[in-house]
């Protein structure tokens, strides 16, 4: 089963980025290009049946699956980067996180209104990052169809946060 494949692999460092908070590391997935494989055929097999346009994923995790998520799902891919790292003109949103605040953009022409998008990040927490992205979504025009996680921290009930903007909510681990 994928799910304990990636419970095997990942690593937890404790206190990290801060006093209190562990750390799921999917680094050690990387070195595995099969469980890679997998894992994105496998989110690509739980998306069947949506009607999806365009993957974007959040900085930086989401840069490592959704890329390749996206080729297999024969769409482009929208970076959803944080403040300051894209060149061309951009929207932004604020969000709070767990440990601080953050600002992310995407360049103002990366969607076109009406698009159904597929955001990707790998790890699901409060969902305050994928919230925003969801926001910088809805600015540019168009719909989030869903979303693709490989972990989801379900005891800090981000997924709650995410119901207003769809329900197709997909993650292959659950801590």
């Amino acid at each position: 089963m994928i799910e304990s494949k990636i419970k095997s692999t990942v690593r937890d460092v404790p206190d990290f980025p801060k006093q209190g908070i562990t750390f799921k590391d999917i680094t050690p997935i990387l070195k595995d290009p099969a469980l890679c494989q997998e894992i994105t055929a496998a989110l690509a097999g739980r998306l069947k049946g949506l009607d999806i346009d365009v993957v974007a994923g959040i900085e930086s995790r989401g840069f490592l699956f959704g890329p390749a998520l996206a080729q297999l799902l024969n769409v482009p891919f929208v970076p959803i980067r944080k403040a300051g790292k894209l060149p061309y003109k951009t929207v932004q949103q604020s969000y709070d996180l767990e440990y601080g605040t953050a600002t992310i953009e995407v360049h103002e022409d990366a969607l076109l209104k009406g698009q159904h998008v597929l955001i990707h990040d790998d790890l699901l927490a409060t969902g305050g990052t994928v919230v925003a992205a969801s926001e910088l979504v809805k600015q540019l025009g168009a719909e989030v169809a869903g979303y693709s996680f490989i972990i989801a921290l379900e005891f800090l009930n981000g997924k709650a946060r995410l119901t207003p903007y769809s329900d197709n909510i997909f993650s292959l681990a659950a801590y």
